[in-house]
């Protein structure tokens, strides 16, 4: 967060919790707009792909997530994230849903696809799970609510787990 005006260096004045103005009053506005991040529901030989990431301390697995690029179109995000993270090939997204995740201030946009290939992990993650789609928990927030909305109209009514 900014604290001070990167246009002229006066302080900043928090006018609402997610906006912040220059007190000099050069016209500069910091409005603090969730960050777009894609989410993917990865189904893999008939399963559904956890991952962990190395810096997450937990024992969580999660869906695979990329920050959209500048210019990127969000369903290219998710196929490029697959890519990157788990060496796969990806068949074309589709939108599953859009969520808000206010705790990171993000927006995820979730979306399925099918990959092929063999899974190689890159360095961010280090670990990951198959679940078959009748197995799998979900968490109450924005990925979760992905997964979650994924599996309803296949008929799996998935059990909410609590993240700690």
């Amino acid at each position: 967060k900014f604290k001070f005006c990167p246009m002229c260096a006066a302080p900043l004045i928090e006018r609402r919790v997610d906006r912040h103005e220059c007190s000099a009053e050069c016209g500069f506005v910091n409005y603090d707009n969730p960050t777009p991040v894609a989410a993917v529901v990865v189904e893999y030989e008939g399963n559904i792909v956890l991952a962990h990431n190395r810096s997450w301390r937990n024992t969580f697995y999660g869906l695979i997530t990329g920050f959209v690029d500048h210019c990127e179109d969000p369903a290219e995000c998710a196929v490029r994230e697959v890519k990157e993270e788990l060496g796969l090939d990806a068949s074309a997204p589709t939108l599953i849903g859009v969520y808000p995740f206010e705790r990171m201030n993000q927006v995820i946009i979730g979306y399925h696809l099918t990959a092929t290939g063999t899974i190689t992990l890159n360095e961010e993650l280090d670990s990951f799970r198959l679940v078959s789609p009748k197995d799998c928990l979900v968490w109450p927030s924005g990925t979760g609510y992905a997964l979650r909305d994924w599996l309803l109209p296949l008929g799996f009514e998935p059990q909410t787990i609590e993240l700690s």
